[in-house]
């Protein structure tokens, strides 16, 4: 019943935003704004000049200009090298102002962060909605650790998790909060150009070299970004050709690993620009601990992704991106090498993926901009597991359009999206499907004050198979000093039932019994945080919770509690239950931030309390894989051309399951060294991972001393399978 009146409370508010906003929106007169931005130095050129929803960058004589409703309303400044500046001003209709704002040199810790995931790009402090960012200079600094994927740079983002969900092949999910990896989405410039379903691979197939920033939204997103997203969102902001750029970067790691990747960046013209990143990576197979059975996989990927953008400076842009990828993973028994049971048991995973997306922003006459997006995607896996052969064939088809824009003190945005997911599984055709989902949402952040500010949204999506599905959330930003801020934030969210699960990554669909009638999984979720900023520390404090009703559980078939089931049959090992009870997680996050010109020192920790049902379905147990406390330690010092980081990780104990050496994973410490040094256009470096030398198989082996019903032979990987290592390369401009 709580749920029930939440969501109508919440749908209550977006409905009333949407009666009250939109229809005088369309009848409102409008004045004209001019805002001309100066520093010391004279007239700012390219700043961006925010008014709502509404971004325009200042030309060559310091200007923008807008075309406004009557009212009060907040304009914002932003430019790289200086503070944001601000100021409110009252728009009269058929009147036309002209508003100076000077910019002062921008102070040590201040960030002029602006993010795009809550669909509004707004400077990351004015977002009631908790949304953390990777900036670009933490991006620059994991390109050296690992410049051949993003594993790296998001498993070193407190509250996220690469977890192993398929050791032999080095396939990973990310969790968000403890979350089940399969409920996060993630988004490439907001569009869902990896697939309503990556695979177990996904995350490790996407290079960091053209990446700007990262944005993460934790906690149930659906009505941002529909049923996919109840865990939460990853958006991978990429670079803009802003200026010329040409680079070239070589990597080479100490098992056997070797990347190379090509940047090009450059303007046409002052409206026109391209970019393209293009790369090769391999790596050998390794078993480090000589048991015959691969502890990290051979793989060989080959990449390319284009990007054409337009921006006419006054509010129009059009930005389009293609890609195209191919790889091929091997791993289970070395060659030669057989399991206990003498048979050899290969392993290996073949990916082709084609991709293209295009996002426009369009400024109106009347001051609102039309926003659109759409993307397409189509991925082929072929999977051998042993004996076994998967083919699967899946293809996502995603389009959106929304108008947003302000009135008085509210900022709204409005809009209809689809979304086509199809899926064939040519081996096992009782999985296939083909959904779609037409959707609508509504969003309004609300100035109540200036020192409080609401965000109200919702979606409803309506599911070709499994019926409409309404996504509240709420959101409120205070700041109660100039010092403090803080954020409280719920939603609720939905999950149409799907065959895929982080056990399905190892073992493939050919165990799993056919679906039989399940129950669309119902999440919801609550956070509340605490900022202190004071020049040159920041603080943040953050608690949160989730609940997720009819959770999908892989259980062996023989606790299948319903005989008339398909799990019956012993044709199959496993089957797709609804859990009896919730499945929840809560917990608490710190992190603590001390930031200069040249010096950045971060500490983190988390806790975390998982649970769920246990197979027989009664009582519960703690989720695999969740260790209760994490905790890091990092810090940058840069020395002229020198950079020098140190970084330790601090892993608690977590619960296992079906491991045949032990319950609970050991607690370990990574820390590790990372060097840079700039000489003219090149910059070398030299990184080394995991020090102590920390590795899984140093006590157990991953192999099994016999399989699991449904396939598996390696145990889940809960620490390190690759031990120490080092990689070093050159990015050189030119």
């Amino acid at each position: 019943m709580t749920c029930v009146r939440f969501t109508t409370a919440l749908l209550a508010i977006a409905t009333a935003i949407a009666v009250c906003n939109h229809p005088a929106a369309a009848q409102t007169p409008t004045g004209a704004l001019v805002v001309f931005v100066r520093s010391d130095a004279g007239p700012v050129i390219g700043a961006e000049v925010q008014v709502g929803s509404v971004v325009v960058t200042t030309g060559s004589d310091g200007t923008a200009s807008f075309t406004l409703p009557p009212g009060m309303t907040d304009v914002v400044v932003t430019h790289t090298g200086f503070d944001p500046g601000a100021a409110r001003v009252d728009v009269r209709a058929g009147a036309s102002l002209r508003l100076e704002i000077a910019l002062e040199p921008q102070s040590e810790i201040e960030e002029n962060v602006v993010v795009s995931a809550t669909r509004a790009e707004q400077r990351i402090d004015d977002v009631p909605l908790r949304v953390e960012v990777v900036p670009s200079e933490e991006v620059q600094e994991k390109i050296a650790m690992a410049p051949g994927d993003v594993s790296m740079l998001l498993a070193e983002t407190n509250g996220l998790r690469v977890q192993t969900t398929s050791p032999s092949l080095g396939g990973a999910s990310l969790r968000i909060l403890g979350l089940s990896g399969r409920y996060t989405q993630v988004l490439a410039d907001g569009l869902p150009l990896y697939g309503s379903q990556s695979g177990s691979v996904g995350i490790l197939q996407i290079p960091p070299m053209d990446l700007q920033q990262v944005e993460v939204i934790k906690g149930v997103a659906s009505a941002l970004y529909g049923m996919s997203a109840i865990g939460g969102v990853v958006n991978l902001v990429s670079r803009r050709p802003k200026a010329v750029e040409r680079e070239f970067l070589v990597n080479q790691t100490s098992h056997q690993g070797t990347d190379a990747a090509l940047w090009l960046a450059q303007p046409v013209s002052d409206r026109w620009g391209f970019s393209v990143l293009a790369g090769q990576h391999w790596q050998q197979r390794s078993d480090l601990d000589s048991d015959g059975w691969t502890d990290l996989p051979m793989f060989s990927r080959t990449q390319a992704r284009p990007r054409v953008s337009w921006d006419n400076g006054s509010g129009r842009s059009i930005f389009a991106t293609f890609g195209v990828l191919n790889e091929v993973r091997s791993g289970g028994t070395m060659p030669g090498k057989t399991t206990p049971d003498a048979a050899p048991h290969p392993e290996s995973l073949d990916t082709r993926q084609f991709d293209g997306g295009m996002v426009g922003r369009f400024l109106t006459a009347g001051g609102r901009v039309v926003s659109v997006r759409g993307s397409a995607v189509s991925q082929r896996h072929d999977h051998e597991l042993g004996s076994v052969i998967e083919r699967e064939r899946s293809n996502t088809l995603f389009g959106e359009a929304s108008l947003s824009g302000t009135s008085g003190s509210h900022t709204w945005v409005g809009g209809a999206a689809f979304q086509r997911d199809a899926f064939q599984a040519l081996d096992v055709p009782r999985f296939d499907y083909t959904y779609a989902i037409p959707a609508i949402f509504g969003q309004d952040d609300y100035a109540i004050t200036s020192k409080v500010t609401a965000s109200a949204s919702a979606r409803v999506d309506v599911h070709s198979e499994f019926g409409t599905f309404v996504s509240p959330r709420l959101s409120v930003l205070i700041r109660p000093a100039s010092q403090w801020t803080t954020r409280i934030s719920g939603g609720q969210g939905h999950f149409a039932p799907t065959p895929f699960s982080e056990e399905t990554d190892a073992t493939g669909l050919t165990p799993l019994a056919p679906l039989g009638p399940l129950k669309t999984e119902s999440a919801g979720s609550l956070s509340a945080d605490l900022t202190w900023r004071r020049a040159p520390f920041e603080i943040t404090a953050t608690v949160f919770g989730s609940r997720i009703a009819h959770a999908q559980l892989v259980r062996p078939t023989d606790s299948c509690d319903n005989p008339a089931a398909s799990c019956a049959t012993s044709a199959y090992v496993s089957h797709v239950v609804n859990a009896e009870q919730p499945s929840r997680t809560s917990g608490t996050e710190f992190i603590a931030r001390y930031h200069t010109d040249d010096l950045d020192i971060i500490v983190t920790h988390m806790y975390l309390r998982a649970t769920e049902m246990n197979d027989d379905g009664t009582g519960r147990r703690d989720v695999a894989l969740s260790p209760t406390h994490t905790a890091s330690f990092d810090i940058l010092k840069e020395m002229g051309q020198a950079t020098l980081g140190f970084e330790a990780f601090y892993t608690g104990q977590q619960a296992l399951e079906d491991n045949p050496y032990r319950t609970h994973g050991s607690p370990y410490v990574l820390w590790g060294i990372l060097y840079t040094h700039r000489v003219g256009p090149a910059l070398l470096y030299v990184n080394t991972e995991n020090l102590g030398d920390v590795r899984q198989t140093k006590t157990e082996s991953l192999l099994r001393p016999s399989p699991l019903p449904d396939g598996r032979w390696a145990t889940d990987a809960w620490a390190p399978l690759d031990g120490r290592a080092l990689n070093a390369g050159l990015r050189f401009r030119f």
